[in-house]
């Protein structure tokens, strides 16, 4: 579908010499025309926040609405306002099916304009866009339904929630997929798949945060082509991440030919995207194959689900707040395979202030820095925590 609508957008372009953009009703971007032109006037900051974030702020929004495109059935001619970051004059080209409009082409806009019988030619292909929007309308409202009934199915239900996806992807459902997580995500409802080229359906799911609150996280089940090419997933991962902004990360699970293993995929993009948040350097975007080691704690009982798994009995009193520096010295350590000239260093301390830590850690633990096992308990504890 999204190569459909950038071809009928390129089309429109043609036919009005300008480029085109495809915006849905709520202003969230579909698909754009390149600009060729060195003049930075043309792509100004309304047009370039679109590009970037996909979507216009609620103060653009309510300003374009204000002369009346949400009711107009023909080309609505808006002028520019450099104080609202419209440096160009706009035209705007209504997208509607059978009377309810679904969405907006916008081209910049200069006097005489267009040629009436070249509107016209591109209002017809506007009215093309609509009816592709609304059949993916229905289509993706009935797959963000049946997504989100399998990854937040229990056991029980699980299965007739797969023979609904099933039967709603048809075909394609035999196809190679991979599942994205982006977490947490910022607003309750998940936003159009056709906004993410490649994405067969949209949903959130509850989630909870590393320190147990109850917020949501989106899913996102996205086509490949080939199980060694990940990009599109990755595409897909970069751009939501973007949409849901600081503080989140996007996770994609091992690709899957056909939908018998989503738990299993969700798991693990869940489980990426957690690895993310714990380590920053593994994101914005992780993938579960390169998280290493917390593939195993992603799998820890209340790590999966989003609660904090239990720590072990003799690591607990490490991990109380006031010894907050000297778990962060044991943990450093361990990264540095317990080699204390590369600890002191990281941490930017004497090595005789290193030694005396690590006594300190073992009085707490009972643990035996020299010992590969203890080493082993403290290191997989002190990960396990951040998830």
């Amino acid at each position: 579908m999204q190569g459909d609508y950038q071809e009928l957008v390129d089309e429109i372009s043609v036919l009005l010499g300008a480029p085109a953009t495809l915006e849905d009703r709520d202003f969230g971007l579909i698909a754009f025309g390149a600009h060729d032109s060195e003049d930075a006037t043309e792509v100004d900051p309304v047009r370039a926040r679109s590009i970037l974030t996909r979507r216009s702020t609620p103060a653009v929004r309510s300003w374009f609405e204000g002369f009346g495109i949400a009711r107009a059935t023909g080309p609505v001619r808006i002028p520019a306002s450099p104080e609202a970051g419209v440096y160009r004059d706009r035209l705007c080209l209504p997208v509607r099916h059978r009377g309810v409009v679904l969405g907006y082409v916008w081209l910049l806009d200069a006097e005489p304009g267009p040629p009436p019988e070249r509107l016209a030619a591109a209002m017809d292909v506007a009215s093309r866009i609509g009816a592709l929007l609304a059949e993916e309308k229905q289509a993706g409202t009935d797959l963000s339904r049946e997504l989100r009934a399998v990854l937040a199915a229990d056991d029980g239900r699980r299965e007739s929630a797969l023979a609904a996806l099933r039967t709603a992807l048809g075909p394609g459902a035999e196809g190679l997929h991979a599942l994205v997580c982006v977490a947490p995500w910022p607003e309750a409802d998940a936003p159009s798949a056709r906004t993410v080229p490649g994405a067969a359906a949209l949903c959130t799911v509850p989630w909870r945060t590393p320190d147990g609150r109850a917020v949501g996280a989106l899913g996102a089940l996205v086509r490949l082509r080939s199980a060694e090419a990940l990009s599109p997933a990755l595409a897909a991962g970069a751009r939501l991440q973007g949409v849901a902004g600081p503080g989140t990360t996007a996770g994609v699970g091992e690709p899957r030919r056909g939908l018998a293993e989503l738990p299993s995929a969700w798991r693990e993009a869940v489980g990426a995207a957690r690895a993310a948040l714990a380590e920053p350097p593994l994101g914005p975007v992780a993938t579960w194959s390169g998280i290493g080691p917390y593939r195993l704690l992603a799998a820890l009982p209340g790590t999966a689900e989003g609660g904090a798994a239990a720590a072990d009995p003799a690591v607990r009193p490490l991990l109380a707040a006031h010894h907050a520096e000297l778990a962060r010295t044991a943990e450093v350590f361990l990264d540095c395979a317990g080699q204390a000239g590369r600890t002191a260093t990281a941490l930017g301390i004497h090595r005789q202030t290193l030694y005396y830590r690590l006594s300190r850690v073992e009085q707490l633990t009972g643990l035996d820095l020299d010992s590969g096992e203890d080493r082993l308990l403290l290191h997989m504890a002190l990960k396990a925590r951040r998830l």
